[in-house]
């Protein structure tokens, strides 16, 4: 696809002109591998957004020959927006977001080549959660002994380095291991579970897509035929599954550009592989190596002290990073004796500082630390000492409960044999469906082999299932047919709209007392997103294949 304005009448080249030298040479390589070591407040946002501009203004390369990975949405859209304010209009074809939505867009043209249908869902985390625990109910594999969410993390480490479910079992379930050998039971049954219900949990958007290059190589060329130039951020973050997808995609052509500072590598918990950047020019020989060292953030006593600490590390590629901003504050070291000890002397601090300068809100002041069990402490000092303060980063607005529950029903609309979204759906609102009767249903489509959905569909049949409830349920199937039926034709925020009225959510949800009108609020601002959402020009609506998928679906991923 063409840019949507004519590069050439562009002011493109001031891109260049704010650049350092490093910068600028980083942003003027062409082909071949390409490894950026970014220093913290270098600018490595700049050089990436600088260099896409430069392929395609310079270089005429099409806006849809370039795939753009951040690790976060808002990276991804605010980098789509500067480059779009540079070039004067959208880079249009462009592929730019995170490796997860990356991988869910192939998954949605490509899925069915696996097994799946493209309307699947994506598990998060607490639904990935609620299914190994159903697998260890099945399994016997007691949770009080065995903790789903250490099981969890095991098998979300074992698709990080690409190891199947097969794989991990006959590799452990004879183990001396104990644990081992009781993830090696879970985990194949797991993913056998997600298969049954059309869905992938977020490890499976990586590990899925790696699988289908491999084993569809005419899909794997088309992508590589696509995407000629493809760059990358924060690469110190990356784990080995992500460092094959890049690998598939970029072996053949080399156009590889990665932006990291193994400096800043602190995810290798949760399964971040730090040898992708330090041994990157061995996975990609004849790669070019940019080190940007020039800080713009902080002062000199502060990047002394950085350089200082960082330079024990004896794992690392090595740099040192320099600023024009001589001087500064000093960097002050407390040791105190204990939490409540360090809590008592930042409130001090934070006292004795507004007592120096009364203009000074109290907004101005940040506490950063590591766990959110350490809030505890500081909560109690700022209370004593009757400082306001605010706690950032509560509940996610899309793990809010209301939200949830009404994204259960988009979920089970879009995907029948989501089982985790009937069961959310069918409780709530209340319509006479209890665990009991939940319990015999699923006991009834196990024994016919069917969906929950479909089960519900045909309740009257099950002897088990009390006429009341059997109604209910099919009172429900009925609700989602017929919504099913809208999802094809209606878009997503009228067809919310029409959902929470007909089910009377937000009466439902202000009838539960002093945070209800909260929580209703909380979901006509869900209908407020959908709305925007319909709005959006969706390059994925001119991409995908018709009567393949709906806007809904699109909506469920996004969110």
């Amino acid at each position: 696809m063409p840019l949507e304005t004519d590069p050439q009448t562009a002011e493109a080249p001031l891109y260049l002109e704010a650049l350092n030298p490093e910068q600028r040479e980083a942003v003027e390589h062409f082909e071949g591998p390409l490894l950026v070591l970014a220093g913290a407040g270098s600018g490595k946002t700049r050089v990436l957004t600088a260099r896409i501009c430069h392929l395609i203004h310079h270089h005429g390369v099409a806006p849809d020959r370039i795939l753009a990975v951040t690790f976060t949405n808002k990276a991804a859209g605010e980098m789509r927006e500067r480059i779009a304010r540079i070039l004067g209009g959208e880079p249009a074809g462009m592929w730019c977001g995170t490796f997860h939505s990356l991988g869910a867009r192939i998954l949605r043209r490509h899925a069915h080549r696996l097994g799946w249908t493209r309307s699947f869902t994506i598990y998060d985390a607490d639904q990935s959660l609620r299914q190994i625990k159903k697998t260890q109910e099945i399994l016997d594999v007691d949770p009080k002994r065995w903790n789903p969410k250490a099981i969890r993390s095991e098998i979300s480490g074992a698709k990080d380095h690409l190891i199947t479910p097969q794989e991990f079992h006959e590799d452990n379930a004879e183990s001396f291991d104990l644990f081992a050998r009781q993830v090696a039971k879970v985990y194949p049954e797991y993913q056998k579970a997600l298969e049954e219900q059309n869905a992938f949990d977020f490890d499976d958007l990586l590990v899925k897509p790696v699988e289908l290059f491999r084993t569809h190589g005419r899909i794997l060329d088309e992508y590589r035929s696509r995407f000629q130039f493809v760059l990358v951020d924060e690469y110190q973050d990356t784990n080995h599954a992500q460092f094959k997808l890049l690998e598939l995609l970029s072996s053949e052509h080399g156009n590889l550009m990665v932006v990291g500072d193994d400096d800043q590598s602190i995810y290798g918990w949760r399964g971040a592989d730090l040898r992708n950047i330090l041994e990157f020019e061995e996975s990609f020989p004849g790669a070019h190596v940019v080190r940007l060292e020039q800080n713009y953030r902080s002062t000199e006593r502060i990047l002394d002290a950085a350089n200082a600490v960082i330079r024990q590390n004896v794992n690392r590629k090595g740099k040192t990073l320099r600023t024009e901003r001589s001087g500064g504050e000093v960097v002050t070291v407390v040791e105190t004796a204990d939490e409540t000890d360090e809590a008592r002397w930042i409130v001090d601090e934070i006292e004795r500082r507004l007592g120096d300068e009364p203009e000074r809100p109290a907004r101005d002041f940040a506490v950063l630390y590591r766990t959110n069990a350490q809030s505890r402490a500081l909560e109690d000092a700022f209370r004593r000492g009757g400082l306001p303060y605010q706690i950032v980063g509560g509940v996610r607005f899309y793990e809010r409960r209301e939200i949830q529950d009404v994204l259960a029903y988009l979920r089970l609309i879009s995907n029948p044999r989501d089982a985790d979204a009937f069961d959310r759906a069918v409780g709530w609102p209340r319509r006479g469906v209890g665990a009991v009767t939940q319990e015999r249903l699923a006991r009834f489509a196990d024994r016919e082999g069917i969906a929950l959905l479909e089960a519900a569909q045909r309740a009257t049949e099950a002897d088990e299932i009390p006429t009341a409830g059997a109604r209910s349920l099919e009172e429900f199937a009925a609700l989602i047919q017929k919504y099913s039926g809208l999802a094809a034709r209606l878009p997503v925020g009228e067809l919310l709209e029409d959902l929470v009225e007909e089910l009377q959510i937000l009466k439902e949800l202000r009838d539960e007392g002093p945070d209800g009108e909260d929580r209703a609020e909380n979901v006509k601002e869900l209908i407020a997103g959908a709305l925007d959402f319909d709005a959006e020009l969706l390059e994925e609506m001119e991409e995908l294949p018709e009567d393949r998928f709906t806007e809904l679906d699109l909506f469920l991923q996004r969110v």
